[in-house]
């Protein structure tokens, strides 16, 4: 063999081996029911500051518990009715950073897991949206994503969620 055939023989040994070290997809999550405690609109911009709350934000947030709630139900997971926890899912300012209060409310609903969300709004530019599954028994989180968005529209937030949820909490399909 020349040297230049054995180097090239060498190469494609060594990329291929690197292809089949990739992990593996996460495996499918077993199905069960989901307390779904919402998602937490955290406005940390100058435009918050001075101007407060905006309505159009809010109707997004809703959009967002919509679409999560509608791709869980797709995937067979069944979304528990929270209005036995409602007084204390008022009372938390955040239930997706509460010192382990929604694994408290998910226990008292009797769910399997508890989803809780978080979008930060640095400005209208700048977006950040968490999305956090965990095990009800035992606190693990079993699935947990964050990314960040550009531009404060419904597009943009959507395609934020869609993302989460199709390529890191259920690895398959379409999010439509």
């Amino acid at each position: 063999m020349k040297p230049f055939d054995a180097l090239v023989c060498m190469l494609f040994l060594g990329l291929s081996s690197v292809a089949d070290a990739q992990p593996a997809p996460a495996d499918p999550l077993p199905r069960g029911s989901v307390a779904f405690l919402g998602i937490t609109f955290l406005d940390t911009s100058t435009e918050g500051a001075y101007f407060g709350a905006r309505a159009d934000e809010a109707e997004r947030v809703m959009l967002l518990e919509e679409t999560a709630r509608a791709r869980f139900e797709k995937e067979g997971f069944t979304l528990l009715d929270t209005a036995p926890v409602a007084q204390t899912l008022e009372a938390t300012v955040n239930p997706a950073n509460c010192y382990g209060c929604e694994l408290r409310m998910g226990q008292t609903l009797g769910a399997d897991y508890v989803l809780v969300g978080e979008v930060q709004k640095v400005s209208n530019l700048i977006l950040s949206m968490n999305l956090v599954l965990r095990e009800t028994r035992t606190g693990d989180m079993v699935r947990g994503r964050s990314v960040d968005i550009r531009s404060n529209t419904d597009e943009s937030w959507l395609r934020g969620v869609r993302y989460i949820l199709k390529n890191h909490f259920f690895e398959t399909g379409d999010v439509q």
